[in-house]
């Protein structure tokens, strides 16, 4: 049986997070163990987890001392999973907009074919859809993966997607988890990126996203910028490498 280990990422997640917890435990087994990473939150957060962590084994804190990110927060929390012997590494936001309903479908899909490095759930492929988005968020968000898709030659629909689950042979064999210095959404980005690039098997699932009811979305705009620069340099790159293989051949 596979060890897993679920990423919840923290800052002012004070409202949300027992909620999230107390759904989640409904569809964990015994192999599973719940890394709540909090950014020094100043609501309390961090105090909350450690009081579920005394209640429930199951549950680690790892408390950060500088908020410098989400890539920041899941590069540490995947650093700990590997060194703690962990197969599976799932990523999953806080805030109720990953249903936890929908983690078995996932896990489904990873752990009855070994082959699959990387399971996306994905609102953007038939089955999938958004509840409570108003329109110019669905059209932001489906602008930002389908200029993802084009620039960086992606054949993965919602690229900016944060429900995740990877094999961790991913971090031996495709992604250096000590060179990357994304911060936000483009996190999502890269990393798909580099593990398509490099030949990694993915494959996207259907899930209902629920826009947040607790707490305050942690999007703002130097996130959308940073991701707008990093997906169009990486694809140009990206780009110029095929370019140079269609004149020159591989081998060069």
């Amino acid at each position: 049986m596979e060890k897993k280990l679920i990423v919840f990422p923290t800052y002012n997640e004070a409202e949300s997070l027992p909620v999230i917890y107390q759904k989640i435990v409904k569809y964990i087994d015994k192999n599973t163990t719940i890394l709540i990473v909090d950014d020094n939150s100043p609501d309390g957060t961090g105090e909350i987890a450690d009081e579920i962590a005394k209640k429930d084994k199951k549950v680690v804190v790892l408390h950060r001392q500088v908020k410098n990110g989400l890539g920041a927060a899941y590069v540490e929390a995947f650093k700990w999973g590997i060194a703690n012997g962990y197969d599976l590494l799932i990523q999953m936001d806080v805030d109720g907009s990953h249903r936890p309903e929908d983690l078995p479908k996932l896990l489904d899909i990873i752990e009855s074919d070994s082959s699959v490095d990387l399971v996306i759930g994905s609102r953007w492929v038939k089955g999938g859809q958004t509840v409570n988005w108003p329109k110019i968020r669905i059209i932001l968000s489906k602008t930002g993966s389908l200029w993802s898709r084009f620039i960086m030659g992606l054949d993965v629909n919602d690229v900016t997607a944060g429900f995740r689950v990877y094999r961790r042979r991913v971090f031996d064999k495709y992604i250096n988890l000590d060179k990357i210095d994304t911060k936000g959404f483009v996190f999502q980005v890269d990393n798909t990126a580099k593990l398509a690039y490099r030949g990694g098997k993915i494959i996207e699932v259907p899930i209902i996203f629920v826009e947040r009811q607790l707490g305050e979305s942690k999007m703002d705009n130097s996130i959308i910028i940073e991701a707008l620069l990093n997906t169009t340099k990486t694809g140009i790159k990206h780009r110029l490498i095929q370019l140079k293989h269609v004149f020159y051949g591989k081998e060069n």
